[in-house]
């Protein structure tokens, strides 16, 4: 076998998918409300369950490194643009917040049978298309302020490797341990019950209502 796995090409694609996929449905990500509850400070899933993942590949890749198992210039770093990156930040982040789902998520919404995940795709594909034939008047804009050559923390820092790597899992350990006050401090977070509970009575309530009336 051959180091890194997207030398494999399609099948090493479709395996992190799936892996990928299975991991954000264990984690409750198809509910756009668990995602959500992020942004109240009721629910820090999200926050722990992306900060475990950069650990745990981020550690992966200095361990296989070390064992001579892949090169040290064998994972691509993309060229960091700072207005591109802030630009498609504050978008992502603004969907992310009205709509419930990132690009992986709605796919994971999608398969566990939510129409408004197909509408966020909709929307999602549309932006691409939009974006694809803006992309040539938008050239000069997405490639400007370049970032630093240096494009690795420890090489732009000047610090080994590992001590990045324990600076990290420190401030997951301080982000993590905060991030439990302020779900306990707010009632969360949400449960499993909760989720399926409040989807539930969302979809009861306009016949409830009729009902009633």
């Amino acid at each position: 076998m051959s180091f890194p796995l997207y030398d494999l090409g399609l099948p090493s694609g479709l395996l992190a998918g799936l892996l990928f996929g299975y991991a954000l449905e264990a984690a409750g990500f198809g509910s756009p409300r668990k995602l959500t509850a992020q942004f109240s400070l009721r629910d820090f899933a999200v926050f722990k369950v992306m900060f475990t993942a950069v650990l745990v590949a981020a550690i992966g890749l200095y361990l296989l490194r070390l064992g001579g198992v892949i090169g040290p210039a064998s994972v691509y770093v993309p060229t960091l643009y700072f207005w591109a990156i802030l630009a498609g930040g504050l978008m992502i982040g603004g969907g992310f917040a009205m709509g419930g789902y990132c690009p992986g998520t709605s796919i994971v919404g999608l398969a566990s049978g939510r129409v408004d995940a197909l509408v966020f795709i909709a929307g999602m594909i549309a932006g691409t298309t939009v974006f694809a034939y803006l992309y040539e008047p938008l050239t000069g804009f997405y490639f400007a302020a370049k970032g630093p050559d240096a494009e690795r923390l420890p090489d732009l820092l000047g610090l080994p490797e590992w001590a990045v790597l324990a600076a990290l899992v420190a401030i997951a350990a301080l982000g993590f341990a905060l991030g439990s006050r302020l779900e306990r401090a707010r009632g969360g977070p949400l449960t499993a019950q909760e989720v399926c509970a409040e989807d539930t009575e969302t979809l009861a309530t306009p016949k409830g209502a009729m009902a009633r009336s």
